[in-house]
């Protein structure tokens, strides 16, 4: 036998021996979508708004929580990861601080709001810093969307929160949710509606603008291991998938936005101060949201 036919042979042999696992030679991509009222502690505009008082410290806890999820990602095997700003104008993080490896999504407006950067290509979501919908009795500054704006926001006749929104554009492209941070009320409706990801409670609401709330290191501890917990059974966990068409029930706080809207011969005006789209996918719904949230006359530049 000549040496390259011996050398073939070892190489079968060595084959069936030590097989290689395809899948641990795949980069595991984990999304990150970033909100700021359910960071430990948050409780009132003082730590959520610039002009707040504790703005700027509450920052840094929020970009900490981010650092926590992508080291617990990271323990379980993941390789890349896309962070999107979430809260408020889109620049709360201090990027600076994050990985070198790390893609960051800031400002609006996006397609995809809060999901901005997600595609197939990602094996896990993970939510951090969520809070409640606006329907909640109970959350900790809950809201869906815009507190401002909304009363509620459905899809397929469901009452959603954020969260809700953000797992179907995320199963849209077969990716499932694995985590998800905040306080008690946004984790356990999240899960009840979503699945049993891993949720990472880091205070307990006690009203809309109060919380009894772990300390930031310790929050952070819970999301690492969370987080790890999450993505290391990611294939358990199924993808939150709507069924198409999906429909979209907005409920304003004012009637003027259901009554001008309804000019539009793709929205139904459903009541005084609701109306209805229905678009091909959750994808076409999240550029309506976008564009009913965002849209103003005298948009510049």
């Amino acid at each position: 036998m000549s040496l390259r036919a011996l050398f073939r042979c070892w190489l079968v042999l060595a084959c069936l021996v030590f097989p290689v696992d395809a899948s641990a030679q795949r980069p595991v991509k984990v999304f990150i979508s970033v909100d700021m009222e359910g960071v430990a502690g948050v409780v009132t505009a003082d730590q959520l708004n610039p002009a707040g008082f504790e703005y700027e410290r509450f920052r840094g806890f929020m970009t900490s929580e981010v650092i926590a999820a992508i080291e617990g990602a990271k323990a379980a095997g993941a390789t890349s990861f896309v962070v999107t700003d979430a809260h408020g104008n889109g620049e709360n993080l201090l990027i600076e601080r994050l990985p070198d490896d790390v893609t960051v999504i800031r400002s609006w407006p996006r397609p995809l709001g809060m999901m901005q950067g997600i595609d197939s290509t990602f094996a896990a979501a993970v939510f951090i810093g969520y809070h409640a919908s606006t329907t909640s009795l109970t959350g900790v500054r809950a809201h869906t969307l815009s507190s401002a704006n909304f009363t509620s926001i459905g899809l397929n006749g469901t009452p959603v929160p954020e969260a809700g929104i953000n797992a179907a554009i995320a199963g849209h492209f077969g990716v499932p949710v694995v985590a998800i941070s905040g306080d008690n009320v946004a984790v356990e409706e999240a899960q009840a509606l979503i699945g049993k990801m891993e949720g990472a409670v880091v205070k307990q609401a006690i009203s809309f603008h109060a919380a009894a709330t772990m300390t930031p290191a310790a929050a952070q501890a819970l999301i690492r291991d969370r987080v790890k917990a999450g993505v290391a059974r990611r294939q358990d966990l199924k993808p939150y998938v709507l069924r198409s068409p999906v429909r979209i029930d907005v409920s304003f706080k004012n009637y003027r936005p259901s009554e001008i809207l309804s000019y539009l011969s793709i929205v139904e005006r459903t009541g005084s101060h609701s109306i209805r789209f229905t678009g091909r996918d959750v994808i076409e719904v999240s550029k309506f949201l976008e564009f009913i949230g965002d849209y103003q006359a005298d948009l510049a530049p």
